[in-house]
């Protein structure tokens, strides 16, 4: 697939399976560094504008989990969550990525987050976009029909119906045709969109779910990050992920920085880009700076204690 609108050099990872992962590896690799995770049925294209806002001082690493944008796409593969986290992991450890920022969308929550139980050493921030990485008492009508045997095939497959629709129902602002079809490159054929189909299926409603166990674990752990930094970026008009979500997050991590975009709906990407780009270099520099002193004060703490 050839994309005039994606610049970045094409760069993937082996994984165990002999599968390749796409992602984008751009900015100084001595910068700090984000990782940017997105979710169904978006590719990293959707993170775009971070990477031309950030990777001047910064290092923005941005995947596509197996399926989805520029990654193989084996027609095989269970696309369960557990496997997300796991490929998600491997390219991290592949990279040595340390003093992550995780910049997180979509089902790209529950994966990062996933990440984050593993390796908790390597996550320094969270920046949190229309996500959720813990269990909901309930799915959209939209997105449970999606999951109806047969239904689901003909129109998630046949039709890309789950991209189609994104492309008007994920924003509030319409997509130029440039956007557009970005968004619908990468799923050409009924066999290259099995992935959205399995992201939809893949949503644990109940204890029998396989990857139910793996959601309850993630949410388990996130009490562990509730004192790092974390920036709440969220599309207000979002239908899906909506501010009941974004309310949940700030009730778990009480400390969290809150950006609201009244007028932005799920791709709030798309919608507001400078201004979330805006919103999260503030962060970062901010917290930053709060490092910056805290290590300054602990030194000068030190040199006190030797001196006296």
């Amino acid at each position: 697939m050839h994309l005039a609108s994606w610049p970045y050099p094409p760069r993937s990872h082996l994984l165990r399976s002999g599968l390749r992962m796409h992602f984008v590896d751009e900015g100084p690799r001595d910068g700090e560094t984000l990782l940017c995770v997105h979710g169904n049925p978006s590719w990293g294209y959707l993170f775009r504008p971070l990477i031309a806002g950030l990777s001047d001082a910064r290092r923005l690493v941005v995947p596509d989990h197996l399926g989805c944008g520029l990654s193989d796409q084996p027609r095989d593969a269970r696309y369960r969550l557990e496997q997300h986290v796991d490929n998600l992991e491997q390219l991290v450890l592949a990279l040595d990525l340390t003093g992550i920022t995780l910049v997180l969308h979509d089902w790209g929550g529950a994966i990062g987050m996933g990440l984050a139980a593993r390796q908790p050493q390597r996550v320094e921030r969270l920046v949190l976009m229309n996500t959720a990485a813990f269990r909901a008492p309930r799915i959209p009508l939209r997105i449970a029909a999606c999951r109806w045997p047969l239904f689901g095939e003909l129109a998630l497959l046949g039709g890309n119906a789950f991209v189609r629709a994104a492309l008007s129902m994920a924003v509030e602002r319409p997509l130029d045709a440039q956007a557009r079809a970005a968004y619908l490159a990468p799923f050409p054929s009924w066999g290259s969109r099995r992935a959205q189909l399995a992201f939809v299926r893949d949503i644990p409603m109940s204890a029998e779910h396989p990857s139910w166990p793996t959601l309850v674990a993630i949410e388990q752990a996130l009490e562990r990050f509730a004192d790092r930094p974390c920036l709440l970026v969220w599309g207000e008009r979002d239908w899906c992920f909506t501010g009941a979500f974004r309310e949940e997050w700030q009730r778990r991590f009480p400390r969290a920085e809150r950006c609201s975009l009244e007028d932005a709906g799920h791709w709030l990407l798309e919608d507001a880009p400078e201004r979330v780009v805006a919103a999260v270099r503030a962060f970062l520099e901010r917290t930053q700076l709060e490092r910056t002193q805290l290590d300054r004060a602990q030194l000068e703490r030190d040199a006190s204690a030797r001196s006296s």
